[in-house]
């Protein structure tokens, strides 16, 4: 058996997909993307590309070595996020072969079900509660929401009361059952982050995660010392060198991205690192329905999985949506708050290709915000 074909598919609202199919038929399915960046990684893979078609589809291993170390330079999101998505296409093909789940290969699974988590919004209190609210409603006992918007380096008062009362109004919907992951995206200072920590630790969030930009992680240990709340990070970080760091920080939950951190192959390796570090894992997916199978099939294979985050019905998503592209939607269905296991070969999904050929008919160029200080200066995001 040979790779034969390589296909990107470029769908909305702003993914990338990789079809890799065999010269026996099998076809195995992956989700390649920095969000913003798809046309740069749709490159990355056409060349990555050349050093795998003709190869035999099943040496997993030895394909994700020769991919992120058979260059001088390496590493970085674009080149990670190609590797990524053309792994868990050769995970899905393996599985195939041999008819079962990828966790399954991984060694079996260690849990029958997995608790999801979803996004909510983060503006106004009274949005925030009806968000959750509808969240609850849907099965979740777990969401996500912005701390903020844009932030001054150097915040107000009213700022970091506005922090507070948007988590107070999570808190009061979700009662002392559910929990809240609060996302700063980087966007605080460190003396900001010493001064809102403390103020939302009565609300008791489930992690407060991104406040410090991934640069900047050698900050992190002067925060996970000085607050009780678990600290996320790691969806900016693409490899198991770049999580040590964090890890002997003191971080609470680590967060890879399956379609940037290397894929599969990757995330295995840095749950068994994190476990080390009595860290759990609760892999970032804001993305498509193959990074989100990718996920859950690391999900059910490592011990120190804490929770999986998913991007059905998140709010930014427009003109394409995660089950649009899944042949059977069943799978993701989580009532009770929780997926169950996936049993299917492979990924565990099948994906609908004619939408997805439909859908890259129309391609995206989705991008980024850029926004600014009200003094005009550069504000990250």
């Amino acid at each position: 058996m040979q790779i034969a074909r390589i296909e990107t598919f470029l769908v909305p609202p702003r993914w990338l997909f990789v079809r890799v199919e065999t010269d026996t038929g099998v076809v195995g399915w992956g989700e390649p993307v920095v969000e913003g960046r798809a046309e740069t990684v749709r490159t990355a893979v056409e060349q990555l590309s050349e050093l795998l078609i003709g190869q035999d589809p099943l040496r997993i291993q030895d394909h994700w070595q020769v991919m992120t170390k058979g260059s001088f330079y390496r590493g970085g999101p674009i080149l990670s996020s190609a590797v990524a998505g053309l792994d868990q296409a050769l995970w899905d093909i393996a599985g195939k072969v041999a008819g079962l789940p990828v966790h399954v290969l991984l060694g079996g699974p260690v849990r029958d079900r997995i608790r999801m988590y979803g996004w909510v919004g983060g503006d106004e209190p009274a949005e925030v509660a009806d968000a959750i609210a509808a969240r609850v409603e849907s099965g979740l006992t777990a969401v996500k929401m912005n701390a903020s918007g844009r932030f001054d380096r150097i915040s107000s008062n009213r700022d970091i009361d506005g922090i507070v009362s948007r988590v107070a109004a999570a808190r009061e919907v979700l009662g002392d059952i559910g929990d809240v992951g609060v996302d700063f995206h980087g966007r605080i200072s460190l003396p900001d982050a010493r001064r809102i920590l403390p103020a939302l630790e009565p609300l008791r969030p489930m992690f407060v995660e991104e406040p410090t930009t991934p640069e900047n992680s050698h900050l992190l240990r002067r925060l996970t010392e000085s607050t009780s709340i678990p600290i996320a990070t790691g969806e900016r970080l693409y490899g198991r060198n770049e999580f040590l760091p964090v890890l002997q920080a003191g971080i609470g939950i680590a967060q890879p991205d399956l379609s940037h951190a290397g894929g599969i192959s990757e995330v295995h390796r840095i749950a068994s690192l994190a476990e080390v570090f009595d860290v759990q894992l609760a892999p970032h997916c804001p993305l498509g329905p193959i990074a989100l199978a990718a996920s859950l099939q690391i999900g059910f294979a490592v011990p120190n999985y804490f929770i999986q985050e998913h991007s059905i019905g998140i709010h930014y998503n427009e003109d394409g949506e995660v089950l649009d592209y899944v042949a059977d939607t069943s799978v993701f269905d989580h009532p009770t708050g929780y997926i169950e296991r996936l049993t299917a070969p492979g990924l565990g999904i099948e994906i609908d290709e004619n939408a997805v050929r439909d859908a890259a008919k129309r391609g995206h160029a989705w991008r980024g915000p850029i926004w600014r200080h009200t003094d005009g200066s550069f504000a990250e995001w």
